[in-house]
C-alpha cells in the first residue's frame, strides 16, 4: 500500500516540485493539493491522507492552525509543516499542535521523501539545517515552565479572524467565509484587540507577522 500524502502550500512552484518529488518513490502518491489552510482542512477530511505536508504562512488560515483542526479530526493524519522559518516559537507551536515533522523550505527537495517516510513509520522529522541549538531548546522547554505566547491568550476563532484582518479582509467578508454575522466578527476582533493589547490595524499586522500567522507575501 502506497503512502497517501496530502500538499498543502499556495505557492503552485511549490506544490509542483514536492509532488514530482515524491511520486518519483515507488511507494508514495500525492492524493491531494490545496492552496490554503481552510481548503486543506476540508481536503484532509474528504481524502484521510497517511500525511499532510503543510506549509505555515498560506492565506485565510495559516498551517499551524490548520494543522491543529486536521489532528483534532483524524488522529491517523500526520503533519509536516513547512516553512521558511528556524525560530524556537515556530519550531514549539508546530510542535504542540501535533506536528511530527518540521522542514525548511530551503532543504525541502532533498529532506522530503525521509520525513515523508520517517513520520510515516511513527517517527518524528525536524529538518536536519535546524540547529542544535534550537532543537535542545525546546526539548528543554519540556521540563520547565513555558512562557506565555501571547497567541495562547486568543481562541481558535480569534487566531482564525486576526489572520483575515491583517490580510486585508472586511467585516462582511469574514463573515461570509465562517458562517457568523459581521457584527459578530467586529465583537471578536474588538476582543482580539484589547487581549493583545494593540490599538489599530498596523500593529495587528505586525503582530501577525512576527508571530508567524501570515508574511502577506
Amino acid at each position: 500500500m502506497k503512502i497517501s500524502v496530502l500538499i498543502a502550500d499556495d505557492h503552485a512552484i511549490v506544490r509542483d516540485g514536492l509532488k514530482l518529488l515524491l511520486e518519483s518513490q515507488p511507494d508514495i502518491i500525492v492524493t491531494g493539493e490545496a492552496t490554503n489552510g481552510r481548503e486543506a482542512v476540508r481536503q484532509a477530511a474528504r481524502l484521510h491522507p497517511d500525511i499532510v505536508i503543510m506549509d505555515i504562512a498560506m492565506p485565510e488560515l495559516n498551517g499551524i492552525d490548520a494543522a491543529n483542526r486536521i489532528r483534532q479530526e483524524s488522529s491517523s493524519t500526520q503533519i509536516i509543516i513547512l516553512s521558511m522559518h528556524s525560530t524556537t516559537e515556530h519550531i514549539y507551536r508546530s510542535l504542540k499542535v501535533g506536528a511530527r515533522g518540521y522542514l525548511l523550505k530551503e532543504s525541502a527537495g532533498v529532506e522530503v521523501v525521509s520525513a515523508v517516510n520517517t513520520v510515516y513509520r511513527g517517527g518524528r522529522y525536524l529538518s536536519q539545517k535546524i540547529s542544535d541549538r534550537v532543537i535542545d531548546d525546546y526539548l528543554s522547554k519540556q521540563d520547565m515552565k513555558e512562557p506565555e505566547n501571547p497567541l495562547d491568550r486568543l481562541t481558535q476563532r480569534e487566531r482564525e479572524i486576526l489572520q483575515m484582518v491583517v490580510e486585508g479582509k472586511s467585516s462582511a467578508e469574514i463573515a461570509g467565509t465562517i458562517f457568523l454575522s459581521p457584527k459578530t466578527v467586529e465583537t471578536y476582533r474588538s476582543r482580539l484587540m484589547q487581549k493583545l493589547n494593540v490599538t489599530d490595524i498596523p500593529g495587528l499586522v505586525k503582530f501577525a507577522i512576527r508571530h508567524g500567522l501570515t508574511d502577506l507575501e
